[in-house]
């Protein structure tokens, strides 16, 4: 092999070998990213609300379905708007970014909407399941509420 060959042979080793490291750390990048993306949870600013109370007041109750069931924010308590911007995620991904306290709180709320109030439950559905995707994949635990 000539010097130039051998040069040649030494350039295409040292890109592939560059090439390389470019990929792994792509890959240690996406594989970090995903794991800082997992980690993301809703804020538990809230976590403190009464539930019960709310549910259990018809005035309150109506306000957080009336935030819920309209376009804007601008009926909206600042939970209400933090559970409006929220869930069409956490019923996408399962509670996935839900604290525990927040898990609970919505079966809870499912809880008490399904058995007790179907009428604002149903609205509800319609909007944010209008093709029964999440009934249909939540229906062992609907009814175990």
């Amino acid at each position: 092999m000539t010097g130039l060959g051998l040069y040649k042979s030494s350039s295409l080793q040292s890109v592939h070998h560059h090439n390389m490291k470019c990929v792994l750390s792509l890959c240690v990048l996406a594989v970090f990213l995903g794991l800082a993306q997992s980690e993301e949870k809703y804020t538990t600013k809230y976590d403190g609300v009464n539930l019960g109370e709310i549910l259990k007041n018809e005035r309150l109750r109506k306000v957080y379905v009336k935030c819920l069931m309209d376009d804007g924010l601008e009926n909206c308590t600042p939970d209400g708007k933090e559970l409006k911007e929220n869930i069409s995620d956490a019923l996408l991904n399962e509670c996935a970014k839900c604290s525990e306290k927040q898990k609970e709180g919505t079966k809870e709320v499912i809880r008490f909407l399904y058995r007790e109030k179907p009428e604002e439950w149903k609205p509800l559905q319609a909007k944010y399941d209008p093709g029964n995707t999440y009934v249909t994949k939540y229906a062992k635990q609907l009814e175990e509420v």
